[in-house]
């Protein structure tokens, strides 16, 4: 039988990091929807290492999602992806104590990440917890030459693709009841972001970047 499970090297890369951060943030128990699995390898480490909680991968893309199913099989605390398009008004799950999501918002338009949002703003509960990572513009510029590149990269094979800047994307959380509590420095220019619902305000989201 032909093995589904498909590889992303920078997964190899960012994934001890990631961890780390999970370890820190997530809560002691409870279900982790991550939203746009990609290959499964983020979901398959992450569920391996942290038992106690339930791990739910989900992507748009079938491939991805048979991907995920092969590299999660097994996995006792991994539950199989569901199909879930993150711009969707209507997502497959009611509720969820943490959402994850790593380099999406970026290589997608930004109804995405709109939708990302958003999302995470109606399915978390009070105490809920989002992470997000990927990289991101500061100030309007990028942070490194590469990111750069990789931007201009993106925007030539999509004008609706790119690297999105850090402020916008935390305004817009705010406009969905979700409160910046954290930016730390990743492996190769990228951040990881967090929020949570804690004294969280509401105001009209941003335009987009």
């Amino acid at each position: 039988m032909l093995d589904a499970r498909r590889s992303a090297p920078a997964v190899q890369r960012n994934r001890g990091p990631i961890l780390d951060i999970l370890r820190r943030v997530l809560p002691a128990r409870g279900l982790v929807l991550e939203v746009a699995s990609g290959t499964g390898e983020h979901a398959a480490c992450f569920a391996e290492a942290l038992p106690h909680l339930t791990w739910q991968p989900s992507d748009a893309a079938p491939e991805s999602r048979a991907s995920t199913a092969a590299w999660c099989a097994g996995l006792p605390s991994a539950r199989p992806p569901l199909a879930l398009d993150a711009a969707s008004t209507h997502w497959p799950i009611d509720a969820a104590d943490a959402i994850v999501c790593i380099n999406m918002i970026h290589i997608a338009p930004w109804a995405a990440c709109d939708g990302l949002l958003r999302g995470a703003g109606r399915t978390l509960g009070p105490t809920g917890v989002l992470v997000l990572y990927g990289p991101y513009r500061i100030g309007g510029a990028h942070t490194a030459p590469s990111n750069a590149a990789f931007d201009a990269d993106l925007r030539a094979q999509n004008p609706a693709w790119g690297v999105r800047d850090l402020e916008t994307v935390i305004a817009l959380a705010r406009g969905h009841g979700l409160i910046h509590r954290e930016t730390v420095a990743m492996p190769a220019n990228n951040l990881t972001l967090v929020f949570d619902r804690t004294d969280a305000g509401v105001s009209p989201p941003p335009t987009r970047s």
